[in-house]
């Protein structure tokens, strides 16, 4: 009896003491003592993914424009998702950085990576990649529970999604990031991956590079049936509206010139699923206009 005893405390040390392993989307495997205490976000959909894995008391920093949940609003400040104030950084002393890879400063995740500090970094894909980057920061926080509700939460709207708009007759869609300069987003883009979901085609979907910049005319020679545009919060004119000087285009002569909220779209955290449902509800609307 006393070597069991023995060997089960044995067990439950090592497990105690066992690293947290957890890969991030760039590849790499991250690798945590024990459960982060003190996580600076550097992205704005980062503190989102950060929130709904559990992490609302863990997060000490963040950057510009993470609004979102309110409470992050409170949140101290480094600077923002391309440049941060490394000193500032270092006297919150976190023991992880939650890193948005695309716009990150190379050189400052370097300086810091040598400093000990580990780094994650978050880029999705896809829809489907939303709950999962939620089920691996609850590793990394130890709130595995929580972030599995919610990742399950996030999986049933989007299978009910996928469920709902796959069979639906495809559209072809504009997606507009911003008009000055007019840029889209390609395939590669999680935005790519919602119109699909909602059964239409990114008519930019295959340019190279995931934000090009394009022509007004560009989009005149697609023209697409309905143009999206990702409006930010407070902006006086929308800007789908430059298109109505352009009466002949597909879009504007059946009135399928919609505005979602950047914050819905643009961003890929959780909340790009409720962006999604209201860009297949666009999509839809666009298909009953094809009877009329």
């Amino acid at each position: 009896m006393f070597r069991y005893l023995i060997a089960a405390l044995c067990l439950i040390s090592l497990h105690a003491i066992a690293a947290i392993k957890v890969q991030d989307d760039a590849g790499d495997t991250v690798v945590l003592a024990k459960p982060a205490q003190r996580v600076v976000s550097l992205a704005p959909h980062v503190t989102e993914l950060l929130f709904a894995a559990g992490g609302a008391d863990r997060v000490v920093g963040t950057v510009n424009y993470s609004d979102y949940p309110p409470a992050a609003r409170n949140i101290p400040r480094v600077g923002d998702n391309r440049n941060v104030d490394i000193e500032r950084l270092l006297a919150l002393k976190p023991d992880l950085l939650v890193v948005w890879r695309h716009n990150a400063s190379q050189r400052q995740m370097e300086q810091l990576r040598k400093l000990g500090i580990p780094l994650y970094y978050s880029e999705s894909h896809t829809l489907d990649d939303i709950p999962e980057a939620v089920s691996r920061l609850g590793q990394l926080l130890g709130t595995e529970l929580q972030a599995k509700q919610n990742a399950s939460d996030l999986r049933r709207q989007i299978d009910s999604l996928v469920a709902r708009y796959r069979h639906r007759p495809a559209v072809r869609v504009f997606y507009q990031v911003w008009d000055k300069p007019l840029y889209t987003l390609n395939e590669q883009h999680i935005v790519s991956d919602a119109i699909r979901i909602c059964g239409g085609e990114n008519v930019f979907g295959r340019l190279s590079n995931t934000a090009p910049s394009i022509t007004p005319e560009a989009v005149l020679q697609e023209n697409p049936e309905v143009i999206v545009s990702g409006d930010r919060k407070g902006q006086a004119v929308s800007g789908v509206d430059m298109w109505k000087r352009y009466p002949s285009l597909l879009a504007v002569s059946r009135g399928n010139l919609f505005a979602i909220s950047d914050d819905l779209m643009n961003r890929s955290g959780p909340r790009i699923i409720e962006g999604a449902t209201e860009l297949c509800e666009r999509l839809e609307e666009a298909r009953k206009r094809r009877r009329k």
